[in-house]
């Protein structure tokens, strides 16, 4: 990874709701946490794939019903046989879910699907012939991060009531599931790997400060035992965990667990690295501190003109407003509740009609 990679904060613009979705998708651009993923989930098979070949299925190759998918990722890895690397490659879908999805057994059939639809318009574009053709197997990976328990496995079979005599007309497909929350952490840690001790702070992320707080301290002395050829993953997955503060843990924590993570720098090799990282961290902030400075002031600038438009439009209709009324309008800042009295009071007939005591 370029050393200016993770400097470029431009990709984390995004809403704290969508926080668990992007970051996973960013972690998972490097081949060694796609790697670390299977392994936790499946460690016979991960033997089986090359992952130095492993490569990211350019969006547009997709669908658009597939590519704005924003949390699917979709790679092609070559599959090993002995030592040998055979002309077989293989998809690996994997899609991330934050909330628990009843239906997730048929998206990913779908997604599946799609992935082979794609194959055969390339097939025919190209003019192959029918006779060679042969669909890449899809190993589909459900990585679940929510709260809430999920209690059925995905599966068709899970969606359907039906009587044994049709069981054999379901389809029937294997999907890699791992529910994070519910995972024991000493198997997300048993390679060591740092995306397992992410995973760790992860399960932590609603826990008191100071749960979280030694969760942080036992990943970051693991991750920071990476050495200089796996710089890349080691920024990645420092920055995670100053994310995962920013994004996940209440304001007033922040300053005392981002602390943690950089004493645990000082004490280890990567100590000016992380005084980059510090640095880039402290600008970033920064910039977030003003946008969304500059979003609350033309919110608030917003509900303001609203409450204005309000009352000029009930001084029009019924000529004087009683005090009473134009404090309890005044004092409004839910530019919803507003416009919804704004659209009341051009229709209504006389100013009876709102209960005024409820607003």
């Amino acid at each position: 990874m370029p050393n200016n990679e993770i400097l470029d904060l431009s990709y984390f613009d995004f809403p704290i709701e969508h926080f668990h979705d992007r970051s996973i998708r960013w972690l998972l651009e490097d081949r060694g946490f796609v790697r670390a993923l299977i392994n936790i989930i499946d460690d016979n098979l991960v033997t089986q794939l090359e992952f130095d070949e492993l490569k990211p299925v350019n969006r547009s190759y997709i669908p658009d019903n597939l590519r704005e998918q924003e949390s699917d990722l979709v790679f092609t890895v070559p599959f090993l046989h002995g030592e040998q690397t055979e002309e077989l490659w293989i998809y690996i879908l994997i899609e991330h879910q934050s909330t628990v999805d009843v239906t997730m057994a048929s998206r990913v059939l779908f997604y599946m699907t799609q992935i082979w639809n794609t194959q055969r318009r390339e097939w025919d574009s190209n003019s192959v012939s029918k006779s060679q053709w042969q669909f890449r197997p899809v190993i589909p990976i459900v990585l679940y991060t929510g709260d809430q328990k999920w209690k059925i496995p995905p599966s068709l079979s899970s969606l359907m009531d039906f009587p044994d005599i049709f069981t054999r007309f379901i389809p029937k497909f294997d999907i890699l599931f791992l529910s994070v929350k519910e995972t024991d952490p000493t198997e997300l840690t048993r390679m060591d790997h740092p995306l397992g001790w992410l995973l760790t702070v992860l399960q932590k992320e609603h826990a008191k400060k100071e749960e979280i707080s030694i969760a942080l301290i036992n990943a970051a002395k693991h991750i920071n035992k990476l050495d200089a050829e796996n710089i890349g993953q080691w920024r990645r997955a420092i920055f995670y965990l100053y994310l995962l503060i920013m994004h996940r843990r209440p304001s007033v924590e922040h300053d005392e667990l981002k602390m943690i993570i950089h004493q645990e720098i000082q004490q280890s090799d990567h100590r000016e690295e992380g005084e980059v990282m510090a640095e880039t961290m402290a600008e970033y902030l920064f910039e977030q501190g003003q946008k969304q400075g500059q979003l609350l002031g033309e919110k608030r600038g917003e509900t303001r003109a609203k409450r204005e438009d309000v009352l000029k439009l009930l001084q029009l209709r019924f000529d004087s407003i009683p005090e009473p009324i134009v404090k309890k309008i005044s004092a409004i800042r839910s530019y919803t509740k507003l416009d919804a009295l704004f659209e009341k009071a051009a229709t209504m007939e006389t100013l009876d009609e709102i209960e005024w005591d409820n607003i």
